[in-house]
C-alpha cells in the first residue's frame, strides 16, 4: 500500500480477491467508526450503541428487512463475486480492532467493534440508498392530497429532502487540439462526517482504477477512471419504489393480509431492539405479498408495505462491480451496468478512443401510473407489478452532454418529480463559453427567477421606507449566492420570512394537521420544511388555492427590514456536517469547521449547497466530491472531497481537503507510483486480536521482513528451534526467506504478540501451493499452519495450550476453511503432544524435502465442538 500527500491510499495486489481484502483493511483503518455505524444501521442495532435517538431508524431497518435482503442478495451472487465480497469483509475484520482502538467514538459510547459477515457490504449499500428513492415523497403526496386535495400536489412537484442536486457533464474529444474526452461533475448528497465517498486507487494485474468508493463496499460503483475509460453517475430521478396500503387481520400470532383473491397469510415474527440507556423495544416484522410492512397510517389504520426491485429480485446489482473495474471501453462499462438494479442512475461514460455514451442503469418496474404518486391499495390487482422493467439503451453522443437530475428524453418516462432545469441549462451555457470545470463547479448564480419576479411586481407604495429600499436592493441584485454577498444574505432572510408567512396562510393551514407516519419520515412530511423546499412552486400555485402571494411577500420584506441586518450569505450559510455527535473530540472539530467555513451557492445554483429555507440557512447537503476525469492523461485528472481521507479527528487527513473544497480547489489524482509514499509497516493493521483470559491480548501482525529479520533470526537459530530448520541461517538469509513469503498470496507469516510483546511466529499456507500438497490428497477447504513460540522466552504456564485454539479460530474465521493441516517433524514430541491435546487426528508419516513429518488434521467440526467460533 502507498499513500499520496493527502493520505489517499493506492493499493496493489496480485489478485482481485487480495485487492478486495486490502480495500477492506484500508476502509477499516481509516473509517472504523463509520463502517460499524453503517453495519449497525443495516442490522437495526444502532440504538444499542448510540441510544434512544436511533430507535426510529432501527425500527425501520428491522421492518424493511435490510439485513435479510442483503443476505438474500449475497447468496444469489456468482461464486467469484461472493468470494470477492467476502474478501473485502475479511479485510474489514482484519483491521477493525486496530482501527476502532484509534477512533474516539468507540470509547465515548463504550462500544466495541463486532464482526462483518460476508453480506455486510451489501447491507451497508442498502442503508445508503433505501431512503434515496421516492417512497418517502409519496407519504408527503398522500398527506397533501388528504389535507388540501389531489390538485395541490403539483405545488410540491420538486425533489424532496432525500433527492439529489448532482451534476455531471461530458465533453467529447477535440480533434483540433488532440484532447480526449473529459467527464466532470459533483455528486450532491448529505454532507456526512466522515464523507460518504472515499478516494482510493485499486490496482492489480487485471486493472488499475482510481475513483470514489463507498466505505464498507468493495469496488468503485459510481465514479472511476480506469485509464482507458472513465464513468460517472447522477440520480436519474426514476420512480422505482412503491408503497401499498395493506389491510391486516389477526388471529393470535397469525396475521392475514387482504389480497386480490381474498385473505392470505403474511409472514410475521417479533424482534427486540436493544437501546443504550433506554428500554428494550419489541418490533413486529411483517411481510406481505407486496413487500415488508414499514409503517402504518395513524389515520386509516392501514399498514404500509414497501416494494423495491432489490426485494423482489433478491439482486442488488453487485455482479456489475467487478466487470466495471475490468472495463476498457465505454461499451464495456455499458455492458457491466446492464446488471445494475438500484438506485437507478444516469451514467456518463467516455473512453480514450473518443466514444461518449449516456445511459440509464437500474430497474424501473412497469405498473399503473398511480403507483408513482401515492400509496395504493395492495388488494387491488390493477396495481400489481407487471413483471417487466422499463428498457433503455445507451446513446452515443457527439457534443457536450449534461445530467443534472432534470427531466430529459431518456428519463422523463421513468419518474415523476425531477429537479428544475436551471442547473442543466446553466452548465450548458458555461461550457459553451469555455468555462473550466472548477469554475463550473463553483458557479453561484441562481437559475430560477420566480421569487425575484415576485419582488419586481410588488407595488412599492404601501411599503415602509426601509422595506422599499430593501425591495430595490433585491430587484437590482445580480442573483449570485456568493459567500461574501450581503445582498444574497438579505435575499435568504427575506425568503425565510416568506416561507414562514406562507406556512401560516389559511390556504395551507390544513397541512399542519397531525401527520400519520413514523417520526423517521419527518424530513419528508414536515409542512414548514416542505414549503421551504418547494417555495417557488408554492408561490406559483397559491392563487389556485385562493391565496394571494403579494401581501405575504410585502409582509416578509417588512419583517426583514425591522430585524437586525442579515449580513453576508456565507455567515448564514454555515457548513453543517451530519454526525452522531457522540465524541467531544469530533464535535469540537465540527464547531471549528463551521466557524472557519463560509459557503456560497444554494439549492438552485450549480454549486448546489442546500439548506431548508424557513427552517435553517445552514448547509446540510452539497457536493460530497468533485472530479475531473481526463481521458487524454489520467495523471491530469483532479478531485476533491469535503473533509479528508480519515475519520479520526487527530489524523492530519481528517479535514485537510476542506479549505480547498470550500473555495473550489481540486487536488491531483496522482498515478505515478514513484511519487507516492509506501505506508510504514507500523501502520499496517493488526490482522487479528483476541483476549485470552489469564494471559492478555493476543495479536497477529504481518511480518515485516526488513524490520523483523533480526528478531526472527534470534528465534530460529536457537537450539530449541532446531525443528524449524533454519539454525544455520544468517540474518540476511532470514530476511530473504520472509521477503519471499511476503511476496506470495498463498503463504503468510505473522508475529504473535501478547499484550504488545512479541512471543512467537505463526505461518499459514495453502497446501496445494506447498510441497506438502504433493504428498497427500488436498481437499477443498484445507489450510496449513506452522507455529514457533519464541524459544528464548519462558512462556507462562498454559500459554501454549491457549494460543493454539486462538490461531485455529483465526483460520476458521474464513467460512471456506474446513480443515487445518500440519506436518511437524516426527521427532518433535512436544509439538505432537500439543496437537493431540488440541484434537488433531494423526494420519501418515510423509517425507518432506528437509524432514520426516507427521501429517495431522483438525476439522472445523471437531474444533467447534470444543471451541465455538465467536459469531
Amino acid at each position: 500500500m502507498h499513500r499520496d500527500r493527502w493520505g489517499v491510499p493506492h493499493l496493489w495486489a496480485d489478485t482481485v480477491d487480495e485487492l478486495a481484502r486490502w480495500q477492506g483493511r484500508v476502509a477499516a483503518t481509516d473509517r472504523a467508526w463509520q463502517l460499524e455505524v453503517e453495519r449497525w444501521r443495516a442490522e437495526g442495532r444502532l440504538a444499542a450503541h448510540v441510544g434512544p435517538t436511533e430507535r426510529d431508524w432501527d425500527r425501520f431497518a428491522r421492518r424493511s428487512r435490510l439485513d435479510d435482503t442483503a443476505r438474500r442478495c449475497f447468496e444469489q451472487l456468482t461464486p467469484a463475486t461472493r468470494r470477492w465480497v467476502t474478501a473485502y469483509a475479511d479485510g474489514v475484520n482484519d483491521a477493525l480492532p486496530a482501527g476502532a482502538a484509534a477512533a474516539p467514538e468507540f470509547a465515548a459510547t463504550g462500544s466495541t467493534p463486532g464482526r462483518w459477515r460476508p453480506w455486510s457490504p451489501l447491507g451497508v449499500f442498502l442503508v445508503q440508498h433505501i431512503l434515496f428513492g421516492t417512497f418517502p415523497q409519496k407519504l408527503w403526496h398522500a398527506h397533501v392530497a388528504a389535507t388540501l386535495g389531489p390538485h395541490a400536489r403539483d405545488l410540491f412537484a420538486v425533489e424532496g429532502p432525500g433527492g439529489s442536486g448532482s451534476n455531471a457533464w461530458a465533453l467529447p474529444a477535440d480533434p483540433l487540439t488532440g484532447r480526449g474526452p473529459v467527464i466532470a461533475g459533483d455528486p450532491h448528497r448529505l454532507l456526512e462526517l466522515p464523507g460518504i465517498y472515499q478516494q482510493i486507487r485499486l490496482a492489480c494485474p487485471e486493472f488499475d482504477v482510481v475513483g470514489l468508493a463507498f466505505p464498507g463496499v468493495p469496488g468503485l460503483p459510481h465514479f472511476g477512471h480506469a485509464g482507458d475509460v472513465a464513468w460517472a453517475v447522477t440520480n436519474a430521478m426514476a420512480d422505482y419504489q412503491d408503497l401499498y396500503r395493506e389491510q391486516l387481520r389477526r388471529d393470535g400470532d397469525r396475521v392475514l393480509v387482504r389480497d386480490a383473491d381474498g385473505w392470505v397469510p403474511a409472514h410475521r415474527h417479533v424482534e427486540r431492539i436493544e437501546v443504550r440507556g433506554g428500554a428494550t423495544e419489541t418490533v413486529e416484522v411483517i411481510e406481505t405479498p407486496r413487500g415488508p410492512v414499514i409503517d402504518h397510517d395513524r389515520h386509516t389504520g392501514e399498514a404500509l408495505s414497501l416494494r423495491t426491485p432489490t426485494w423482489v429480485t433478491g439482486n442488488l446489482g453487485f455482479e456489475a462491480l467487478l466487470p466495471l473495474l475490468r472495463a476498457r471501453t465505454a461499451d464495456d462499462v455499458a455492458d457491466a451496468l446492464r446488471g445494475w438494479v438500484e438506485p437507478v442512475n444516469s451514467v456518463l461514460v467516455a473512453d480514450r478512443h473518443g466514444t461518449v455514451l449516456q445511459l440509464v442503469a437500474g430497474l424501473v418496474p412497469e405498473r399503473d401510473d398511480r403507483c408513482r404518486r401515492e400509496p395504493v391499495p395492495g388488494w387491488d390487482a390493477r396495481y400489481r407489478w407487471r413483471g417487466d422493467y422499463a428498457t433503455t439503451k445507451p446513446v452515443e453522443v457527439g457534443g457536450p452532454v449534461v445530467c443534472a437530475n432534470d427531466r430529459r428524453d431518456d428519463t422523463a418516462a421513468l419518474g415523476v418529480d425531477f429537479a428544475p432545469p436551471h442547473r442543466a441549462h446553466r452548465i450548458r451555457d458555461l461550457l459553451a463559453d469555455g468555462v473550466a470545470a472548477p469554475d463550473v463547479h463553483m458557479d453561484t448564480r441562481r437559475g430560477s427567477t420566480v421569487l425575484r419576479d415576485l419582488l419586481a411586481r410588488l407595488d412599492p407604495t404601501p411599503l415602509s421606507a426601509p422595506a422599499r429600499r430593501l425591495r430595490d436592493r433585491l430587484t437590482g441584485w445580480d442573483g449570485r449566492m456568493a459567500a461574501d454577498s450581503v445582498d444574497a444574505g438579505t435575499f435568504a432572510a427575506w425568503r425565510a420570512a416568506l416561507v414562514h408567512r406562507l406556512a401560516a396562510h389559511p390556504a395551507l393551514g390544513p397541512l399542519h394537521s397531525p401527520g400519520g407516519y413514523d417520526p423517521l419520515f419527518a424530513p419528508w412530511t414536515d409542512p414548514l420544511a416542505r414549503i421551504g423546499h418547494a417555495v417557488e412552486g408554492v408561490v406559483a400555485g397559491l392563487p389556485r388555492l385562493g391565496g394571494a402571494v403579494e401581501p405575504l411577500a410585502a409582509a416578509a420584506l417588512e419583517d426583514v427590514a425591522a430585524a437586525d441586518p442579515p449580513g453576508p450569505w456565507g455567515r448564514r450559510h454555515l457548513l453543517h456536517p451530519l454526525h452522531l455527535g457522540v465524541s467531544d473530540a469530533v464535535t469540537e472539530r465540527v464547531a471549528a469547521m463551521r466557524a472557519a467555513t463560509a459557503l456560497g451557492g444554494d439549492t438552485d445554483c450549480v454549486l448546489a449547497t442546500s439548506s431548508v429555507p424557513g427552517v435553517s440557512d445552514a448547509c446540510w447537503r452539497g457536493p460530497v466530491a468533485r472530479y475531473v476525469w481526463d481521458l487524454t492523461d489520467r495523471a491530469a485528472s483532479r478531485w476533491i472531497v469535503p473533509f479528508g481521507v480519515s475519520g479520526r479527528p487527530d489524523d492530519p487527513h481528517f479535514a485537510d481537503q476542506l479549505p480547498l473544497w470550500a473555495t473550489g480547489g481540486l487536488i491531483p489524482v496522482g498515478t505515478d507510483w514513484h511519487t507516492l509514499t509506501p505506508a510504514p509497516r507500523d501502520e499496517d493493521p493488526v490482522t487479528y486480536q483476541e483476549q485470552i483470559p489469564g494471559f492478555g491480548e493476543l495479536t497477529l501482525t504481518v511480518v515485516d521482513p526488513a524490520a523483523h529479520a533480526t528478531l526472527l533470526h534470534g528465534w530460529v537459530t536457537e537450539p530449541r528451534a532446531t525443528f524449524w530448520g533454519m539454525g544455520s541461517y544468517t540474518v540476511e538469509e532470514v530476511r530473504e526467506v520472509y521477503t519471499f513469503v511476503d511476496s506470495l498470496s498463498t503463504h503468510h507469516a505473522y508475529l504473535i504478540g501478547l499484550d504488545g510483546a512479541p512471543v512467537g511466529l505463526f505461518q499459514s499456507y495453502q497446501p496445494e501451493a506447498d510441497p506438502v500438497g504433493e504428498r497427500y490428497r488436498v481437499r477443498p477447504g484445507d489450510i496449513g499452519m506452522h507455529l514457533l513460540l519464541a524459544p528464548g522466552r519462558r512462556p507462562p504456564r498454559g500459554l501454549t495450550d491457549a494460543i493454539g485454539p486462538a490461531l485455529a479460530r483465526f483460520l476458521f474465521r474464513d467460512p471456506t476453511r474446513l480443515r487445518i493441516v500440519v506436518e511437524p517433524d516426527v521427532r518433535n514430541r512436544f509439538a505432537l503432544r500439543r496437537l493431540e491435546r488440541e484434537g488433531f487426528t494423526f494420519a501418515d508419516e510423509i517425507d518432506m524435502p528437509d524432514k520426516r513429518a507427521q501429517l495431522a488434521f483438525l476439522t472445523r467440526e471437531r474444533f467447534e465442538a470444543d471451541h465455538p467460533v465467536p459469531a
